[in-house]
């Protein structure tokens, strides 16, 4: 047994647990692990905005770091972590090498939030008004990725369709994946259909499905559905909203841009159905779980719903179409059985997938067995070794070389 533990996160950003579902993802990483008394430090390059989260208010150790900088291997060599997470493939790119070459027993870690490289692969179909295929998978952003979860110990996946993805088609050992999602319970006093009105959605407009699923409902979705219900009204939250973001308000068509919500669960538990029409994406999506903590029904695409609910049945509908669409979101709308019968459902898939209860545990015996055998674990994940050689001799002279220009006084 180890005689003390401690974890390290690098972060990408600053936690923003009411402005994104990777605000509150990490979280609870956060609160896991310090459930099992693991002193925490979150490091990041990022500034700390004003909704980040007061996390020293919590006991976390917040530091700023550095990128390129010899400063962050004093750091990470005088901390030794018992464990490295890494919050996205991008931070481990970065970082990945120094700690390996200063924490060389450090188990290694990625939280991958979602599967960059489908999430872009669904984006380049959208942006070129085609069918996505299973060649737009192998681009660039892959190899980065796939290499990112190669040479960790340990990836952390939200999705069992990401997983799957990832061994069947990457021939990614499952040894290196684990699945652990998004953790949720039902909310208390949630009001009846009779107490709701209106339509809504929530998202962070920094992350791209978002900004395109707002524009495709004020395009395609919301024309068709104002003309069928006109006095009905669609609410767009969301942090950081862009110029073009704001354009979209218009009042006399009922459509509102809000901007961001001081507290999500009350304008999603106010609203009667949250429509999500998500075109490209990965992961699981954070205003779907929240609206199934709210009791409220949604409507949303494939992509949206995308390993949510497992074999049950679904809070609403799916559907792909926008007539289909729209035909879904006026039925729910208007007829309180469906709506109440949609809205148990997602009860139920929070119940029986949600619950943190559920993961915890394993989740803490699978990090003790890899702490006690990490050297044959490594062993027998012999192409991350070869990766992790050659990328840290590489990496690690791009870095030394940058660090080396940035001592250049201009």
């Amino acid at each position: 047994m180890l005689k003390s533990k401690s974890l390290l996160i690098i972060g990408f950003v600053w936690p923003e647990p009411k402005s994104s579902a990777a605000g509150n993802r990490m979280m609870q990483l956060i609160e896991l692990f310090q459930a099992e008394d693991y002193p925490i430090t979150f490091a990041s390059t990022a500034l700390n905005l004003e909704f980040s989260e007061d996390i020293s208010s919590i006991g976390v150790t917040a530091k700023t770091i550095e990128l390129n900088s010899i400063t962050f291997d004093n750091f990470v060599k005088e901390l030794n972590p018992t464990i490295v997470l890494f919050d996205r493939f991008m931070v481990e790119e970065q970082f990945g090498w120094r700690v390996s070459e200063n924490c060389p027993n450090a188990l290694k870690i990625l939280d991958t939030e979602d599967l960059h490289c489908l999430r872009h692969a669904r984006q380049l179909a959208v942006k070129e008004n085609r069918n996505f295929i299973l060649e737009d998978l192998f681009s660039d952003v892959a190899k980065r990725e796939i290499a990112s979860i190669l040479r960790c110990d340990r990836s952390l996946m939200v999705s069992e369709f990401e997983m799957e993805l990832l061994q069947n088609q990457f021939k990614v050992s499952k040894k290196l994946l684990y699945y652990l999602p998004i953790f949720a319970e039902k909310l208390d006093a949630i009001p009846t259909y009779k107490e709701r009105e209106d339509f809504v959605f929530i998202g962070n407009f920094l992350h791209e499905p978002n900004w395109d699923c707002v524009k495709y409902l004020s395009e395609v979705i919301w024309p068709l559905l104002h003309l069928k219900l006109p006095d009905a009204k669609l609410f767009i939250y969301g942090a950081y909203p862009s110029q073009k973001v704001l354009e979209l308000h218009k009042p006399k068509q009922n459509f509102y841009i809000m901007g961001r919500a001081a507290n999500a669960f009350e304008v999603v538990k106010k609203a009667k159905i949250v429509l999500a029409p998500i075109r490209f994406g990965a992961g699981i999506k954070g205003k779907l779980v929240e609206a199934m903590q709210c009791g409220t029904p949604s409507v949303t695409s494939a992509i949206g719903a995308e390993s949510m609910n497992g074999d049950l049945g679904w809070n609403g509908f799916i559907k792909d179409t926008p007539n289909d669409f729209v035909a879904a979101a006026i039925s729910l709308y208007q007829d309180e059985k469906l709506w109440k019968q949609s809205q148990e459902n997602g009860f139920e898939i929070i119940e029986k997938r949600y619950k943190k209860a559920y993961f915890e545990k394993e989740f803490f015996i699978e990090i003790s067995s890899l702490l006690e055998n990490l050297k044959q674990h490594r062993n027998n994940n012999f192409i991350g070794s070869i990766l992790q050689h050659h990328s840290l001799s590489s990496t690690k002279y791009m870095g030394k070389w940058i660090e080396e220009k940035n001592k250049i006084k201009i």
